[in-house]
């Protein structure tokens, strides 16, 4: 699958669910009011998330789709973290939410109309299944960051409803009031894990970490493997965004090359760390004893992505 065509079923899978759940998200509110339960009340919160989790990752696919300029020289592809550090944030708030309004109800179990709770959240369930099945079959929840967290989101929304269904049946099979409050709780933990573990990871990218695909013990081995390359410094790897890690490094090496000789070189060290989830690679090569002449080649900086490579000699 291409690049643009994985771009336009992840945008086409996130506007679908984005309908889907933002209706149910009104019907599911309107739902917990009637029937005073916390739990759909809980879970309507989180499909509210979901609802701007999946918009904003739209409006951050979009644009992305924006070109490069002098301005932002990587166009606008980082938006999609930007996205994804919102959506997380918002998971940790709406769990806040939840356990302070789980104390009072714990306190002072109120009345839930339990067989209206019951039918809303199996309507529920039935509707996140369907949402995360598209969003896992469709959409790259592995490589997108912004993706797995709208993905997360849904199996949040799952997992509540299913423990607003227990809830529901414990309250009127056993007239167990406190297990409105105790299954928003369950969610609001839910919703708290994976709030910090988008908002970790989001932030890990835009402090400029290494990309957690790549192992750069593994970099450096698979560079130094070739016997022409005499040593590695500056070495820096980081994720501009989701599936798109760059690389930039200077390499030392030791003899006399010519133009046609370090550009073989350049080509074997990048077809090599494209098998390590590298696709921009800009490598700058240092002769050793930078010595000066017309077969020498020294200071030869070297980009490629996508199989395009560009240099030139001092």
């Amino acid at each position: 699958m291409s690049d643009n065509h994985a771009h336009d079923t992840n945008k086409k899978t996130l506007v679908i669910a984005f309908i889907i759940i933002t209706f149910f998200m009104i019907v599911e509110a309107f739902g917990g009011f009637l029937t005073n339960s916390l739990a759909l009340l809980a879970d309507a919160g989180h499909m509210l998330s979901d609802s701007i989790s999946l918009g904003v990752a739209v409006v951050a696919l979009t644009l992305g789709e924006r070109v490069a300029n002098y301005s932002k020289t990587y166009g606008y592809k980082r938006f999609e973290i930007l996205a994804a550090v919102f959506n997380g944030v918002t998971l940790i708030l709406i769990s806040g939410f939840i356990f302070y309004e789980a104390i009072g109800r714990f306190q002072n179990p109120p009345e839930v109309a339990s067989f209206g709770m019951l039918g809303i959240a199996i309507v529920g369930l039935i509707v996140n299944i369907i949402v995360a099945f598209m969003l896992h079959r469709s959409g790259n929840t592995q490589d997108n960051l912004n993706i797995r967290a709208a993905f997360l989101h849904v199996i949040g929304d799952l997992l509540g409803s299913v423990g607003a269904i227990i809830a529901a049946l414990l309250m009127i099979f056993f007239d167990w009031g406190i297990a409105d409050p105790l299954a928003s709780v369950i969610v609001a933990m839910l919703i708290l894990i994976s709030g910090w573990r988008v908002t970790k990871d989001s932030l890990h990218v835009l402090m400029e970490g290494a990309p957690v695909n790549v192992d750069l013990k593994d970099v450096i081995s698979t560079i130094k493997r070739f016997d022409e390359v005499k040593g590695i410094h500056d070495l820096h790897a980081w994720t501009i965004t989701s599936g798109m890690n760059a690389l930039s490094a200077h390499v030392v090496v030791d003899g006399r090359m010519t133009v046609h000789e370090s550009q073989m070189l350049l080509h074997k060290i990048e077809d090599e760390l494209e098998q390590n989830n590298i696709g921009h690679v800009t490598i700058q090569i240092e002769c050793k004893d930078h010595e000066h002449g017309d077969e020498v080649i020294c200071d030869i900086e070297f980009e490629s992505e996508t199989g395009q490579h560009h240099g030139h000699a001092h």
